[in-house]
């Protein structure tokens, strides 16, 4: 039995007419499209479709001021169960177009790589339970101050001192492989030294003796 809502289920806030809310409006959006015409025909879900129609540029043109995406200052685009590539494209538009936003969550959406996405105003990432396994894999935030990358698969420290000529203050690594590395926290202060607190743990006195470095030297005799 069908709801009269039924018919909405796939829909985006932009293709409900009659309505005025932008998109820096809404805290907790969801940006997943909804599936394409042969998904819906293979479900048996064609009665969808009398909602949808095409779009002139204009109506484009209409929707992307609607979106307004470049104004937003707050924004959790967490859980948007990107299961297939046009998903995650669109998804990575929107991501291009947060040129203002300071704080920003995108937990769980099984992400592996936006090195390609600058976030110039970004002060709060919180990117935990995705794919990371690299810092080189996360997006340019040079404002960053709290980033949360809980529950990735980051394996070694590569890549962080990167965040050293950041205002970065706090930064959580729990639940990655790279936290059972030998000396782990001094390794992280080191290349940090500007952070004040690791895994919800501040700056203790022991994090700040350098991490032991073997070197080689070469002796020679002068006579």
């Amino acid at each position: 039995f069908k709801l009269p809502s039924d018919s909405f289920k796939y829909l985006g806030w932009c293709d409900i007419e009659e309505h005025g809310v932008r998109g820096n409006q809404l805290l907790c959006p969801r940006v997943r499209e909804g599936p394409s015409e042969e998904e819906l025909f293979f479900r048996k879900e064609e009665h969808t479709l009398k909602r949808r129609k095409q779009v002139t540029d204009t109506e484009k043109w209409e929707k992307r001021l609607q979106e307004n995406w470049e104004n937003c200052a707050e924004l959790n685009l967490s859980f948007q169960d990107l299961g297939d590539l046009y998903q995650v494209e669109n998804f990575q538009r929107i991501l291009r177009r947060l040129i203002r936003v300071e704080k920003l969550w995108l937990v769980d959406n099984s992400l592996t790589d936006l090195s390609a996405i600058r976030l110039p105003r970004c002060r709060e990432l919180n990117v935990n339970k995705n794919h990371f396994t690299s810092f080189k894999q996360l997006p340019k935030i040079p404002q960053i101050q709290h980033l949360s990358l809980a529950e990735n698969n980051i394996t070694t420290l590569s890549g962080i001192s990167d965040f050293r000529h950041t205002p970065l203050e706090s930064l959580i690594l729990k639940r990655n492989p790279c936290e059972f590395q030998e000396r782990y926290r001094q390794l992280v202060f080191f290349n940090l030294p500007n952070l004040k607190i690791l895994d919800g743990i501040p700056k203790l006195p022991e994090d700040c003796s350098p991490p032991e470095v073997r070197f080689f030297y070469r002796m020679c005799t002068i006579l």
